[in-house]
C-alpha cells in the first residue's frame, strides 16, 4: 500500500507503545482500499459521475482507474445496462443490492453482477465475478426445511447446531461454528458443523481482544462479512480521498471493503484460506456470530452470501423465544420441586418442618442447582450434599449476622467477601443464605463449590508486537494452541429465578412457623378433622374407580366380542375400508379394557389394606424371577441380585408386584440385544437425606434406553407414555404409577435416576420399622 494510502492513518498511534487499546482505535472503516476478487467504482450521488476507482479496473476492464475518473457509467456499461442502474439509483439505500445486470468484461476476465448501494455522499457501484450465466436456482425445498428445524428446536444449543449444519450445508466451507459472547465480551464456541479431519473448537473460549470494539461496532451495522482469499494484497482506491470530502470514503457497507492488515494475519495463524461472518443480533447487541473457514481461498456467490444472511436474521429474530424456552424449562422444574418441597414442609411443619426439608424427596438442595445446602434451627444443623465443616458453617452465620443483614444474601464469591472464604471454596465459593424471621441464627443455606474449572482458551494471553520499517504494529497472537486459565475463588453466578425461589421457600417456612406459634392447637383440630374428609375422599374416590371400571368391562367385552363376530361372518361382504375399520375397532376395545384393567387394578391397590408379615425379599426375588421367567428367556434378559437382601416388615404380595412391574419395564424399554437388570441395597451414604436408620433404599437398574430428567416425575403419572403404542410393546403406561403407590402405601417413596441411552435405575424405600 502506498504512502498516500496510509496517510489517513490515526498519526497518535505511530511512535506509541502499542496496546490492546491501539487495535480498538484502528480505522478499519475507512482502510481506502478493496480486496481484489472484484473492483469498485464511487459515483456523486448528485452529478453520478465517477470519483474514485479501485486500482484494478485496468485488469478486469482493460481501462486504467485515472482514465475512468471524472467521466460517467457509458465508459463501463452498455446503454441498456445503464439505464437499469440509472433506474435503480434513486432507491438505493446502506443495504447492499444485487442488479440483475451481467457485465462482460474484456477477454480472459469473468462475468461480472452489480452491487450497489447509497452511503457517505457516494454511489458504490461493486462488481463481483460470476462463476457461470446459469446459476441456480434458490432451493426452496431446503430452505423451507431449514426455517422447520429451526422453528422446532427445543434448545439454544440445539437451535445453534441446525444453525451451523444449515450454513454448511448451503455454502461447502470447511468449518462453520458458532461463537457466544459472555457478559465480559470473551466469547465460547457453542456449536460446529466441520470436515471429520478437522480438530474441534467446540468449547474453545478466546479472549475479549479478538474483537476490537471498533470491529464489533461494524458487525452490528454490517450483517455478514465475506473474504474469500486471506492472502490476498488490497488494491487501492484511485485517489484514495474522495475529492468532494477530502478524506477516504466510509466503506462501512462495502461488500469489498478491504479488512486490517492485523485481521488477515490472525487469519493466517489460524489457518484460514477463506472466512465469512454473520452477525447474531439480540436486542441491538452482538449476541454472538456464525463463522465460517475454509483451508483454502473459496469464492461463495453473492446469492448464497444473501440466504446465510436470511438465515442469520432469522436466528436473531427466534433466539429470544429460545432462551425464553431454555429458561421456562428450568423454571418449570424449579417450580415443580418447590411445590413438592413444601407439600412436605407442609405435613411436617407442625411437629418438625426440617424433615420436610431434608427427609424427602426432592430436599433443600435438590430445588435448583447448586452442591449442597444446610438448614440451621434452634441451634440444629443438618447439612445436605457437599458443604463445608459444621464449624464452617456456623462460622459463616456469625459472619452473615454480622455483614448482610437482608434477608436474602447472595454471592458468587464468599472469599471476596472474607479471607475465612478460602478455606471453604471448595464447597461453598457461592452462597445464598435466607434468614428465618422467628429466631436471630436460623437460616437455610445453598452453596456452590469454586468453579475451578478449566476454560480452554484459544493461543497466547497477549497479542505479539512486531516492528515494521521502524513501525510498531500489533499483530494476532502467533500460536494457537489452547492455553488454560483458572477461574479461582468463584462460583457459577446464581440465576434471578433460584434467588426467587430462596425468597418464596424463606416466606413460606417463615409463614408455616408463624402459623404453629399461634394457631398450634388449632391447628391440631382442624387437621384431625381434615384428615379424616381426606380418608372419606380417598375411600370414595377408590370406590368410585373400582366401580366405574368393574361395570364398564362387561358393555366394552360386549363391543369387543361382536366386532369380531362381524369380522368372522361378514368380511367377505365388507370392502376394504370396512374390515380396516372393524380391526381399528377391535384394537381400541382391547387398549380401552387394558385402560380400564389397569384403573381397577391401581382402585385395589388404595383400597385393599396391607397385610404385614415379615418378608424374605431374597425369596420375593427368586418367585418374581420364576414368574417372569418366559418373558426373561423370550427377551434376553440378565437378573443380578447383588448380595444377600434384608428381610422386611410388608405386603408379601404388594412388594412382589413392585418387583415385577419394575422387571417388566426394564425389559420393555431396552433395545439392547442383551439386557441386564441388577437389583440391590442401595449403599450406606448414597442419599444423606434418607435416615438409613429408619427406612431402607433398594434399587431396580437397567441398561436400556434411559429417561431423560424433564420427564421423569411424568412417567409415575396414570396412563403416561412418553412414546406412542405402538413403540416398545405398547402398553397401557399404569405400571410405574402402581408400583409407587404400593411403595407409598408402604410408607416408602419411589423415585428413579436415569440420563438418556444410559439405563435407569429406580430407588425405592421401605421403613425398617412400622409405626
Amino acid at each position: 500500500m502506498d504512502k498516500q494510502t496510509l496517510s489517513y492513518t490515526d498519526e497518535s498511534l505511530l511512535g506509541a507503545t502499542i496496546t490492546l487499546n491501539n487495535c480498538d482505535r484502528e480505522p478499519i472503516h475507512i482502510p481506502g482500499a478493496i480486496q481484489p476478487y472484484g473492483f469498485l467504482l464511487c459515483l456523486d450521488e448528485h452529478t453520478q459521475r465517477i470519483v474514485q476507482a479501485s486500482a484494478n479496473t485496468e485488469t478486469y476492464l482493460g481501462q486504467p482507474a485515472e482514465r475512468l475518473v471524472g467521466g460517467g457509467l457509458d465508459q463501463v456499461l452498455a446503454p441498456d445496462q445503464q439505464a437499469k442502474v440509472e433506474a435503480l439509483l434513486g432507491t438505493l439505500s446502506t443495504a447492499p443490492k444485487l442488479l440483475g445486470v451481467r457485465l462482460a468484461p474484456v477477454a480472459g476476465q469473468p462475468y461480472f453482477k452489480i452491487i450497489m448501494h447509497r452511503y457517505d455522499g457516494v454511489l458504490w457501484l461493486e462488481f463481483e465475478p460470476v462463476d457461470q450465466l446459469d446459476e441456480a436456482p434458490l432451493d426452496l425445498p431446503f430452505l423451507n426445511a431449514a426455517l422447520g428445524q429451526m422453528l422446532a428446536a427445543g434448545s439454544v444449543l440445539e437451535f445453534c447446531q441446525h444453525t451451523v449444519d444449515q450454513v454448511r450445508a448451503l455454502t461447502g466451507f470447511d468449518r462453520v461454528a458458532i461463537y457466544r459472547f459472555a457478559a465480559d465480551e470473551s466469547g465460547e464456541v457453542i456449536a460446529e458443523a466441520k470436515r471429520d479431519d478437522l480438530d474441534p473448537w467446540l468449547g474453545i473460549h478466546y479472549p475479549a481482544t479478538d474483537i476490537p470494539q471498533q470491529a464489533r461496532a461494524m458487525y452490528l451495522k454490517n450483517w455478514l462479512r465475506f473474504i474469500p482469499d486471506a492472502g490476498y494484497a488490497p488494491v487501492p482506491l484511485v485517489p484514495v480521498r474522495n475529492p468532494a470530502s477530502g478524506r477516504p470514503p466510509d466503506m462501512t457497507y462495502a461488500v469489498l471493503r478491504s479488512v486490517s492488515p492485523i485481521h488477515l494475519e490472525y487469519l493466517r495463524n489460524m489457518g484460514s484460506g477463506a472466512t465469512m461472518t454473520i452477525s447474531l443480533i439480540q436486542n441491538g447487541k452482538l449476541w454472538g456470530m456464525v463463522t465460517c473457514h475454509h483451508l483454502t481461498p473459496r469464492l461463495v456467490s453473492y446469492e448464497l452470501r444473501d440466504l446465510c444472511q436470511f438465515i442469520g436474521k432469522t436466528f436473531s429474530a427466534l433466539l429470544a423465544s429460545k432462551e425464553l424456552l431454555d429458561n421456562t424449562e428450568y423454571q418449570l422444574r424449579i417450580s415443580e420441586r418447590q411445590s413438592e418441597l413444601f407439600e412436605h414442609v407442609t405435613v411436617s411443619g407442625q411437629t418438625n418442618f426440617v424433615d420436610g426439608l431434608c427427609r424427602f424427596f426432592p430436599t433443600l438442595q435438590d430445588v435448583f442447582d447448586c452442591g449442597g445446602a444446610a438448614v440451621c434451627f434452634n441451634d440444629e444443623l443438618i447439612t445436605l450434599g457437599s458443604t463445608p465443616t459444621p464449624e464452617q458453617i456456623r462460622d459463616l452465620i456469625a459472619w452473615l449476622q454480622e455483614h448482610a443483614p437482608e434477608d436474602v444474601f447472595s454471592t458468587s464469591s464468599y472469599a471476596a467477601l472474607n479471607p475465612a472464604g478460602l478455606a471453604m471454596r471448595a464447597t461453598a465459593s457461592g452462597i445464598i443464605a435466607a434468614s428465618l424471621a422467628d429466631a436471630s441464627g436460623n437460616y437455610l443455606l445453598w452453596f456452590r463449590p469454586e468453579q475451578v474449572r478449566t476454560v480452554t482458551w484459544a493461543g497466547q494471553h497477549e497479542k505479539n508486537q512486531t516492528l515494521v520499517d521502524g513501525q510498531v504494529f500489533l499483530s494476532p497472537r502467533q500460536s494457537f494452541e489452547s492455553w488454560k486459565q483458572l477461574v479461582e475463588n468463584t462460583a457459577a453466578p446464581w440465576r434471578p429465578v433460584e434467588l426467587e425461589a430462596a425468597k418464596e421457600i424463606r416466606l413460606r417456612i417463615s409463614d408455616i412457623r408463624l402459623k404453629v406459634f399461634n394457631e398450634l392447637q388449632s391447628q391440631a383440630r382442624s387437621l384431625s378433622r381434615l384428615n379424616a374428609e381426606l380418608a372419606r375422599s380417598n375411600d370414595d374416590l377408590d370406590s368410585f374407580a373400582y366401580v366405574a371400571s368393574h361395570d364398564l368391562k362387561e358393555p366394552l367385552r360386549g363391543i369387543h366380542n361382536y366386532s369380531l363376530f362381524l369380522l368372522e361372518d361378514y368380511a367377505d361382504k365388507l370392502d376394504e375400508e370396512g374390515v380396516h375399520r372393524l380391526q381399528t375397532l377391535v384394537r381400541l376395545s382391547q387398549r380401552m379394557e387394558g385402560l380400564i384393567e389397569s384403573l381397577l387394578q391401581l382402585s385395589r391397590v388404595g383400597r385393599a389394606e396391607l397385610e404385614l408379615e415379615a418378608v424374605d425379599l431374597n425369596e420375593v426375588l427368586e418367585e418374581v424371577n420364576d414368574l417372569l421367567q418366559l418373558r426373561f428367556e423370550e427377551t434376553q434378559t440378565q437378573l443380578i441380585v447383588a448380595d444377600k437382601l434384608p428381610a422386611i416388615m410388608g405386603d408379601r404380595i404388594r412388594i412382589q408386584e413392585v418387583f415385577s412391574n419394575l422387571f417388566s419395564n426394564a425389559m420393555k424399554y431396552n433395545d439392547r440385544p442383551e439386557k441386564v437388570i441388577r437389583v440391590g441395597e442401595a449403599a450406606v451414604g448414597l442419599f444423606p437425606a434418607v435416615n438409613r436408620a429408619e427406612f431402607y433404599v433398594f434399587y431396580v437398574q437397567d441398561n436400556g434406553i434411559g429417561i431423560d430428567p424433564r420427564h421423569q416425575n411424568n412417567i409415575f403419572k396414570l396412563f403416561k407414555r412418553l412414546h406412542t403404542p405402538d413403540k416398545y410393546g405398547g402398553g397401557t403406561g399404569a405400571g410405574l404409577a402402581i408400583a409407587k403407590k404400593m411403595v407409598e402405601k408402604h410408607g416408602g417413596v419411589l423415585w428413579v435416576d436415569s440420563q438418556p441411552g444410559q439405563g435407569a435405575t429406580f430407588y425405592f424405600t421401605i421403613p425398617k420399622i412400622r409405626r
